[in-house]
């Protein structure tokens, strides 16, 4: 019998680790009341095999729905290629309530408030960094790490005691950890990668076939 998942740590509503975050959400509160305007949670079960790492929340997707890559063009992408893949079920709407399930996937990022110009500092990925390697902890079954981006996949290796400069990011790589789960990356699949074509369709559904083979 597998053992039991333990609740993966989130940061609190009102967060004040980094004083910047705090301030944006602070400010995005007045402008957009009705909005989501806190750290975003993690989204999925923490029996998951598969956990999906993206960087942070867009000021206009999660920030808004209070789901991770829900409301914005990366999510837009993403969430095709989870059902495409069989990692989600249901269709995705844009919203966190429009019943979309995530099957054997978890999501998160790295950070988990909106920053400025979507751009964290160093010390706020520090910062965020015990909720994340307290996730990760807390998934018995996880298998593979999807890194979406060079600065998840250094955040992830951070979270895992592990030197980024002994694991390089490629897309399409896939890191066999040291006692741990396979990291994967790929290009983040957001809307200036898509139409520069530094990531293709094409490219992000390859990266699916390889973590197919593993998990």
């Amino acid at each position: 019998m597998q053992p039991l998942a333990a609740t993966p740590p989130e940061p609190p509503p009102d967060c004040l680790l980094c004083p910047r975050l705090a301030a944006f959400r602070h400010d995005n509160a007045q402008l957009f009341p009705d909005w989501h305007n806190a750290p975003v949670p993690a989204f999925g079960s923490a029996e998951a095999r598969l956990l999906v790492v993206g960087l942070a929340p867009g000021l206009r997707g999660a920030n808004r729905t209070g789901r991770p890559f829900t409301g914005d063009y990366a999510g837009d992408l993403l969430y095709a290629m989870l059902i495409e893949f069989g990692y989600a079920r249901g269709r995705y709407g844009r919203a966190a309530d429009d019943g979309l399930e995530l099957v054997d996937c978890r999501i998160t990022n790295g950070v988990r408030c909106v920053p400025p110009e979507n751009k964290p500092v160093g010390s706020e990925i520090k910062a965020c960094r015990p909720f994340l390697a307290g996730e990760i902890a807390a998934m018995p079954n996880l298998r593979v790490i999807l890194s979406l981006g060079l600065i998840s996949h250094n955040t992830v290796l951070a979270a895992l005691n592990e030197r980024p400069s002994a694991w390089k990011f490629v897309h399409g790589a896939r890191h066999a950890l040291p006692g741990g789960p396979i990291l994967a990356d790929s290009y983040h699949c957001s809307r200036y990668n898509t139409n520069t074509g530094r990531l293709t369709e094409a490219m992000f559904r390859d990266v699916f076939t390889g973590i197919g083979a593993i998990v």
